[in-house]
């Protein structure tokens, strides 16, 4: 099996063998990652834009997030329940009967002290008294005399000295990294950022990706069809795709299947944008004119990975004109509408998630037990779109969406899921657990 080696633009157009997808992976990454080190893209790709909250979704933090504030900021209360001083606990056999003198609510400190023998109702969030260091939840107590509901009572075992007491810090001290940089910002990060009193963050700029398909039998919505033509799927779905990572989309159309037409589409695509996608024009067809003019443009690989549906696919870098530094990183997708979507699953999303600055690029799986046999030959992986769901026992289990024909979009629409058989797996069982990366905040 030969795998990708580095060459310099002038050398021959890499071909290779049937590569393995995690082989693809790494040598897309450790390409994306030289040419981040080496500041061969575009020279303002390291930008950094000052977003208010209410913008930042999905970008990727460009400094650490320092917090401002101990959080929390002061010794509170974990639960409702009567703050106290734990010199009086020794003897677990006897019970405690204390004095309540009054009530702590949140953002309503108690103002007084609490002697010896004496405790404070508290609520959550309240700011414990500087005499007390101790909460018993107050479903572990009793009032201690009827005719007195200022007397509770508990038995010494139910609590431990300085339990249910948040300190001051514990959870992050003022200065320290609230959030790191290299992140893809989420709702959560949102609220904490807002719960430490910032309101601007600082985000890498978005990734300007260009996208095309090419293809004479493709054509725009609203035109009718002649024999032998279909509408263009591929950008709508690339489309999604992309605003899914909230990046700037430049879309270049439908271009048709010569080589002067692509080879001007690319140097146009390439001389606006970070990174091109192009879906068709990358198998062995003889319309297939990608490669020709890869040929002139960049230092392309043609590679055939052993996976199913996606097998074809080109990747590397284009540098449209002699006079200019700037370089774009390039993928060519299969022209198969499923196809499209796995590829840029499995290979475009984590390097544009990278090229962008994200520390974590990789999607997170799960496992489910598929429902009923699945057929899978070794010697390629395969992504076979699954509906996911609990099963009556709780227990999460797959199935399969029917036919997993590459051209069946309709399969991708009615699964929320992958089921990923990796290259050596063969056939699977009813009751077998799988791997599964759900689509949800993926596709």
């Amino acid at each position: 099996m030969t795998t990708p080696q580095k060459h310099s633009p002038n050398d021959p157009i890499l071909l290779t063998s049937s590569l393995h997808v995690d082989e693809a992976r790494k040598a897309i990454a450790q390409l994306v990652d030289d040419l981040i080190s080496e500041s061969r893209l575009r020279n303002d790709l390291g930008d950094v834009q000052t977003v208010t909250l209410d913008q930042a979704i999905n970008r990727i933090l460009a400094e650490d997030l320092l917090s401002p504030i101990d959080v929390p900021a002061a010794d509170n209360s974990a639960m409702d329940g009567f703050a106290f001083n734990s010199d009086c606990l020794g003897n677990e056999d006897k019970p405690v009967t204390l004095k309540i003198v009054g009530t702590a609510y949140a953002g309503k400190p108690y103002e007084g002290r609490v002697g010896k023998g004496e405790c404070l109702k508290i609520m959550t969030g309240a700011l414990m008294p500087q005499d007390c260091d101790t909460v018993i939840p107050q479903e572990f107590t009793e009032q201690a005399d009827p005719a007195n509901n200022l007397l509770v009572t508990f038995k010494q075992n139910q609590v431990k000295r300085g339990e249910n007491r948040r300190l001051r810090g514990e959870d992050l001290q003022s200065g320290k990294a609230a959030i790191h940089a290299g992140r893809l910002l989420r709702p959560s990060d949102l609220g904490l950022a807002a719960s430490l009193g910032v309101g601007i963050l600082k985000v890498h700029r978005k990734l300007k990706v260009a996208i095309l398909s090419s293809g004479d039998e493709l054509r725009p919505l609203g035109q009718d069809l002649d024999a032998g033509s279909i509408y263009d799927s591929n950008r709508y779905s690339l489309i999604g795709l992309l605003n899914r990572l909230d990046l700037e989309i430049i879309d270049c159309g439908i271009v048709r299947d010569d080589p002067a037409s692509l080879k001007s589409a690319f140097i146009a695509a390439a001389e606006k944008a970070d990174v091109l996608i192009s879906s068709g024009g990358v198998s062995v067809g003889e319309a297939d004119f990608t490669k020709q003019i890869m040929q002139e443009l960049g230092d392309v690989g043609f590679w055939k990975i052993a996976m199913r549906p996606g097998r074809p696919m080109a990747f590397g870098v284009l540098k449209p004109t002699h006079s200019s530094n700037h370089k774009t990183l390039f993928f060519g997708l299969p022209g198969n509408p499923v196809a499209v979507m796995v590829t840029f699953y499995q290979f475009v999303r984590s390097a544009l998630l990278q090229l962008n600055g994200a520390s974590q690029t990789e999607p997170c799986l799960t496992q489910a037990i598929a429902q009923a046999p699945i057929r899978k030959k070794p010697g390629r992986t395969e992504f076979q779109r699954a509906i996911m769901e609990r099963g009556s026992d709780g227990k999460p289990t797959v199935k399969i969406t029917g036919s997993q024909g590459a051209g069946i979009l309709r399969s991708m629409s009615e699964a929320n899921c992958f089921v990923i058989l990796y290259h050596d797996q063969g056939n699977i069982a009813t009751g077998d657990w799988v791997d599964v990366a759900l689509f949800d905040g993926l596709l």
